[in-house]
């Protein structure tokens, strides 16, 4: 059985309770919503025009990309708030025959907006059912079977599409294409996730010092989803070896506990960067050797690993693989 990792930007699988908590924290406007100031402005002009048209149209059909966590879920309940839409939530692995999007697509309003997450893992044959359905609002069925099936195209209610995808070039180019608004989340500064945690620490009622925030924003990966997780794990500790308030000392003994280190590496990370210093060196490594040092999927390190490492300069790619910078040595001999 997989062992969670708690800066594991992704939410735990089969944890209703995580993403019940998760959906409380999440904000419903542009005005709740902190960071990703360039994406918010843009998308609020493309609203703006909408609104102040006032002709039917709908807003273009918008791609969300980045690393996981940084929000493109929240932010397709944030749009569809704006709007005044509603919001219908499905996924690509979710939607597994065209019958599926079919059924989905002519259960849409005018003005509905539907969020595909993962949409870089829709079949084929669901991709193309989409192009169409995307571009002119038209579902081509086929009816019957043999020499009698024919093909029916019915009429579709305008809506818009939000896909979220955390891998861009696994996407289908003709899919792409579809896009009118295409942007990338990217990590979060320090001062922002600060006020994340801050307002999760309002949300739950837990008062949380100004060093304790600072503290776990330097721990948090740079990414909202993994700086609520912490900060619950810390309210945990706080509730039951102290007075439930969360200040620097609780702080830090919750993160010691936990082993997350000054940088928010985990001992997955932390063992994964040893390994290829202690077989490689300085020496380039592919990323299915690194999979298999490690025991984990070549997406999980491309996915959930490599980002924030590289982001932090700790590993670097190169034409023959990843390699751990000197930077990455020198966190390993501090660690």
């Amino acid at each position: 059985m997989a062992i969670e990792r708690l800066v594991e930007p992704t939410l735990a699988e089969n944890n209703s309770e995580e993403e019940k908590i998760e959906i409380s924290l999440r904000p419903v406007s542009f005005a709740e919503y902190i960071g990703q100031e360039h994406l918010k402005n843009n998308l609020k002009l493309a609203i703006d025009a909408v609104k102040k048209r006032n002709d039917g149209s709908t807003l273009d059909h918008i791609l969300l990309y980045g690393p996981p966590g940084l929000g493109k879920t929240t932010m397709a309940g944030v749009i569809a708030h704006e709007l005044g839409a509603s919001l219908r939530v499905t996924s690509g692995p979710a939607i597994e025959r065209a019958g599926d999007l079919a059924s989905i697509l002519t259960n849409l309003k005018d003005g509905d907006v539907l969020f595909i997450d993962e949409i870089h893992r829709l079949r084929r044959a669901v991709e193309e059912v989409l192009y169409s359905a995307m571009e002119d609002y038209k579902l081509d069925i086929v009816i019957g079977k043999g020499p009698a099936a024919r093909s029916v195209r019915l009429d579709l209610p305008h809506f818009t599409v939000i896909g979220a995808t955390t891998r861009t070039g696994s996407l289908a180019g003709p899919l792409r294409d579809r896009f009118g608004i295409i942007h990338r989340l990217e990590y979060y500064k320090e001062p922002e996730i600060e006020q994340i945690i801050k307002r999760t620490a309002g949300i739950l009622g837990t008062k949380v010092q100004p060093e304790a925030c600072t503290l776990l924003a330097t721990r948090s990966r740079l990414t909202p989803r993994i700086a609520n997780r912490l900060f619950k794990r810390v309210r945990d500790y706080a509730d039951v070896n102290g007075d439930g308030i969360v200040d620097k000392v609780v702080a830090e003994k919750a993160l010691e506990l936990m082993e997350i280190d000054y940088l928010g590496l985990d001992p997955a990370d932390r063992n994964m960067l040893r390994l290829m210093n202690e077989n490689y060196g300085d020496r380039p490594v592919g990323l299915t050797t690194i999979a298999a040092l490690t025991g984990d999927e070549t997406t999980t390190i491309e996915d959930f690993y490599e980002p924030y490492l590289l982001q932090l300069g700790l590993l670097a790619r190169t034409p023959k693989g990843r390699v751990i910078t000197e930077k990455g040595r020198k966190h390993l001999r501090n660690s």
